[in-house]
């Protein structure tokens, strides 16, 4: 079994929390009040920017040019997440430039940043790996069944494109990574990390400061 895979299987309980979380099930039954979902946009939003710095610092700190494309590609499909985020800024006047961080999310992107920064290629693939992967896993999980006024957010990450990019981090995480202890807490800590992120989002961490949802 790939490193990759064998760490995902460790973190079933954690994937399985995530999934069972009230914002996952409120995005799948179309439940979730929407100034919840507007905040988590707005939270989101700041996290991916922290993402995009710490796939550029991948970039940076790569030693061969097949890495460096990897790295290269996968700060691309940030992008395309931003792009969906400002989509949703757009339709409901929420100010992402004004957006306050929540501790959940202030946490997730020291943790993210500062591994990218000072830690080594394996450990930065090992803590941005949970994230791709969840993700990727909640789409498929719920495009089945999911209804109602967030279903592009789970066809998003539903789509085989997506899948695709979390394959690419997997493969530079078998590549790059030793099974060591600091891998296997920097991928733990990640997935936490997404927990921790969703029951802030359920629980209505802070909004865009100043910012308005449009219809509310």
């Amino acid at each position: 079994m790939s490193l990759s895979a064998d760490l995902w299987r460790g973190s079933a309980a954690l994937a399985a929390a995530s999934l069972d979380s009230p914002f996952v099930r409120g995005v799948a039954d179309g439940t979730l009040p929407r100034e919840r979902f507007a905040g988590y946009v707005a939270q989101d939003a700041f996290f991916l920017e922290a993402f995009a710095r710490a796939y550029a610092l991948g970039v940076a700190h790569s030693r061969d040019r097949a890495t460096l494309d990897a790295f290269a590609g996968l700060l691309a499909g940030v992008r395309d997440e931003l792009r969906l985020h400002d989509g949703y800024a757009a339709r409901w006047g929420i100010d992402l430039a004004a957006v306050e961080p929540a501790p959940a999310t202030t946490a997730y992107t020291d943790f993210l940043l500062a591994t990218a920064a000072l830690g080594e290629l394996g450990e930065v693939c090992a803590a941005m790996t949970p994230c791709m992967r969840l993700y990727a896993h909640l789409g498929q999980a719920l495009v089945p069944v999911a209804v109602g006024a967030y279903r592009e957010w789970v066809d998003t990450y539903a789509d085989p494109g997506f899948e695709e990019l979390a394959r690419t981090l997997e493969a530079l995480l078998d590549r790059l990574a030793a099974d060591t202890p600091a891998v296997r807490r920097a991928y733990r800590r990640a997935m936490e990390l997404e927990l921790a992120f969703f029951d802030s989002a359920s629980s209505g961490g802070p909004a865009p400061a100043g910012g308005t949802v449009a219809g509310q």
